[in-house]
């Protein structure tokens, strides 16, 4: 078995989180801060807006079951990458599109998905591509958060068809 890690941001880790959650070959997935300035921010800090974090999921996955080219094509199909600094109605840095390497080694798979992506995008990808940089574990609420609040609205109306849409697309691919 060779464990890897990447930490992904797509939006609210809530709807990213729920997905990943569900992949045959993820062993865990943690939501979370990356790429900003404050040393262990909290979710206010985040939200507004002044700590320059993502939100962001961190997956640990068996790249022997999964390979990273997969769980990217999977990111690129669960959020639009092509909305600067928002997903919907979720606007503001925290939810820009960005893929987190963990060494060196990702940053070539990582690069050819990305650009895959721009050319059917037509060139509007803005998701950015850095070395997971300042991570810190999200507050304890947010962990699994989908599974615990299903009816919640957001998760009602944002996330349950988002998953449902993962579900559908990527069926053999579920745990």
């Amino acid at each position: 078995m060779a464990i890897e890690t990447i930490t992904l941001g797509g939006g609210c880790f809530w709807c990213t989180e729920a997905v990943y959650q569900q992949i045959d070959g993820v062993r865990s997935v943690e939501s979370g801060y990356s790429n900003g300035h404050t040393r262990q921010p909290s979710y206010q800090q985040v939200c507004g807006g002044d700590t320059g974090h993502n939100e962001v999921v961190r997956v640990e996955f068996d790249n022997q079951r999964i390979g990273l080219r997969e769980l990217l094509e999977i990111f690129f199909s669960i959020h639009d990458p092509t909305t600067l600094n928002r997903q919907g109605a979720d606007v503001g840095t925290q939810y820009r599109s960005g893929i987190y390497l963990h060494d060196e080694a990702q940053r070539a798979v990582a690069q050819a998905v990305l650009d895959e992506a721009n050319q059917a995008y037509g060139g509007r990808v803005v998701t950015e591509l850095r070395h997971v940089d300042n991570y810190s574990r999200a507050e304890d609420y947010h962990q699994r958060y989908f599974d615990k609040n299903p009816y919640q609205g957001y998760c009602a109306a944002v996330v349950a068809p988002k998953v449902e849409k993962f579900r559908k697309t990527f069926k053999a691919r579920l745990k």
